[in-house]
């Protein structure tokens, strides 16, 4: 038995680490570090630009075109001159061929780039997800974290492959109207800046406003998506209890919230819009009226007003789309920051890769080395354990719920790592062993096997791929189950459903133990595996599992004492201490917390 010496507590201890939410980011750090993540963004960006500018000059040639056409062809000196008329509109028409075919290819080029970047992205983040541990993931709402990988991704999506085209056509038309502008009157081209630089500065200072809107909007799409996941999931305790009303309470103040959080963000986003078009009305009233004065004075040909006019146009157009477009961006750059916020937060829990030490196939040694573990927020669970467990031994860990005995499962298996203290396989600190060698070597049978919407077969060969299905038969053999696989429909390729929910709470346990007998450790770690199970049934597994645990270390974590009967070591944990140790025959006459545990389970048995 080990001394009790309460560890203290770090604030940076493992596990006690939140979801970044990427808020610090600023719009411009956060395109930056978002284009970082999905390099393939930038591929060939410069042809892509190429393109984009090429796809205006069709635009910025009709007003050329227009003032041409205009003063030599239909007003010159010798009177209107068909020819001349024709052959500029044929210019046009070339123009505007190579516009259609550049904005082609632009068009195919950023669905590509953006596809490809953002495929990536989606797979970094839900892989880094799987890289968290338990505690991380805890932090957030499951629907919360499926919409980061999908939804928000998607809004980046939608930016990236249309907001990001117009923007770089837009860009360019500006700078080339610009131009244009300035080659006809520099007067007027001054009084079209001066109309929309107050303008462009509202646009800047309501950026932040809308981002902030976007953000909350962002994260309220994952909170009803993690109300309405919960909801279907615990539908069936939902019907037990009878809370449909209170559920769909709860959905819909979630929806309601998105609502309004939605209507908030595009009311501010309207703001930008309106002063766009109220601008472009005053800047052609303002321009038509100067241009006029300047062409009555002769400073300006008839096609030149013309042709700045449309100018003009070209000029207010994109800026008028760059307020949608900019809002879009603010969306998009929402849901990039909580991606982001996913990916840059520290996985507590890692994989040391090739830096790692691989664990030699054999009985396992297991060892807590002053180990103390404390959930975040709380108060520790065990307290400076340091025991020992020799190869080849099957212990049973007891204890009241609550007494902290799943934690040396989590431990045992790196689902987490201790607050203080060490956890060895074999002598190697588990946090430097490489997670391919110690998951081969370390299994772990849950209180609840997850499965997946597949065949039988299929959920007992997840674990161990290369499996035959004659290596699955021989499984189920040796683990007794015969009957029951010829109790069900189809056998090995009964469909479990989702969750497994066409299979009893028993059923699915055995579905677990199958696929962790078939997976061959070295270190069996059963978290109440059999609780869930009939005695009947756990009497065949109890039969089954003493061939698998023999010349192997397993840890059970025992709900029925049955399990400690049948083991060759004890150990009782109390309130996060090991407090008693031994075999069952030798503890269960101590008179201690053993004796107790022993005492009720047998009296419930009797019951």
């Amino acid at each position: 038995m080990s001394t009790t010496v309460q560890s203290p507590v770090s604030p940076d201890r493992p596990g006690a680490r939140t979801i970044e939410r990427g808020h610090e980011l600023g719009t411009m750090a956060t395109l930056r570090r978002g284009i970082e993540l999905s390099p393939e963004l930038r591929r060939g960006f410069g042809i892509t630009l190429g393109l984009a500018l090429l796809s205006t000059l069709g635009r910025v040639l009709i007003p050329f075109v227009v003032q041409r056409s205009t003063d030599e062809g239909i007003l010159g000196a010798g009177g209107p001159d068909t020819g001349i008329v024709l052959r500029w509109v044929l210019v046009a028409v070339v123009g505007v061929a190579v516009t259609a075919v550049s904005s082609y290819f632009v068009n195919v080029r950023l669905f590509t780039a953006s596809e490809n970047g953002l495929a990536s992205l989606r797979i970094r983040a839900f892989r880094h997800i799987h890289d968290l541990s338990m505690l991380t993931q805890n932090t957030e709402r499951r629907g919360s974290l499926v919409s980061r990988v999908t939804s928000d991704v998607d809004t980046i999506s939608n930016f990236v492959q249309f907001g990001g085209l117009m923007l770089m056509v837009n860009v360019a038309q500006l700078t080339l109207a610009t131009v244009l502008m300035l080659f006809y009157s520099p007067l007027l081209t001054a009084v079209v800046w001066a109309c929309y630089i107050p303008l462009f500065v509202i646009i800047r200072v309501f950026q932040g406003v809308v981002g902030r809107a976007y953000t909350a909007v962002r994260e309220r799409v994952g909170d009803m998506l993690g109300a309405i996941s919960e909801a279907i999931v615990g539908a069936s305790t939902i019907r037990a209890y009878a809370v449909e009303d209170r559920t769909a309470e709860r959905i819909d103040r979630a929806i309601d919230a998105h609502r309004r959080t939605a209507i908030g963000a595009q009311a501010r986003a309207v703001i930008a819009f309106s002063s766009g078009q109220l601008v472009s009305g005053l800047t052609t009233a303002v321009v038509l009226v100067v241009g006029t004065l300047l062409a009555v004075d002769g400073r300006l040909s008839l096609g030149e007003l013309l042709a700045f006019l449309f100018l003009v146009n070209l000029f207010t157009s994109p800026v008028q789309q760059a307020t949608e477009i900019l809002n879009e961006m603010q969306n998009a750059v929402a849901g990039w920051r909580r991606v982001i916020g996913i990916i840059d937060t520290h996985a507590d829990v890692s994989d040391p890769g090739d830096a790692g030490a691989d664990l030699l196939r054999g009985p396992i040694t297991a060892e807590f080395d002053g180990v103390s573990f404390a959930y975040p927020g709380g108060d520790l669970v065990l307290h400076d354990v340091t025991l020992r467990i020799e190869p080849r031994t099957r212990v049973a860990i007891v204890g009241e719920t609550g007494s902290g005995k799943s934690t040396f499962a989590k431990l045992l298996t790196r689902l987490m790592d201790p607050t203080a203290g060490r956890v060895l396989v074999d002598g190697v600190d588990l946090r430097q062993v490489r997670f391919s060698s110690l998951r081969q070597r370390v299994v772990l049978v849950p209180q609840e096997g997850f499965l997946f919407d597949a065949s039988l077969l299929e959920n007992i060969v997840f674990g161990t791929p290369g499996a035959s299905r004659d290596d699955v038969l021989l499984t189920i053999t040796e683990l007794g189950l015969d009957g029951w696989l010829e109790s069900l429909p189809e056998g090995l390729d009964t469909q479990v459903g989702q969750r497994g929910e066409s299979l009893s709470a028993g059923e699915r346990q055995l579905v677990a133990l199958a696929r962790a007998y078939l997976a061959d450790p070295d270190l069996l770690v059963l978290d109440e595996a059999t609780s869930a199970v009939d005695p009947s049934t756990e009497v065949r597994i109890q039969r089954a599992l003493d061939s698998l645990t023999r010349g192997r270390t397993s840890i059970a974590i025992a709900h029925r004492l049955s399990t400690a009967q049948a083991a060759d070591e004890v150990i009782v944990v109390d309130k996060g201490r090991v407090v008693e140790r031994g075999p069952h025959t030798e503890l269960v006459g101590l008179g201690g917390v053993y004796t107790g545990l022993h005492a009720s389970w047998v009296a419930q048995q009797q019951g």
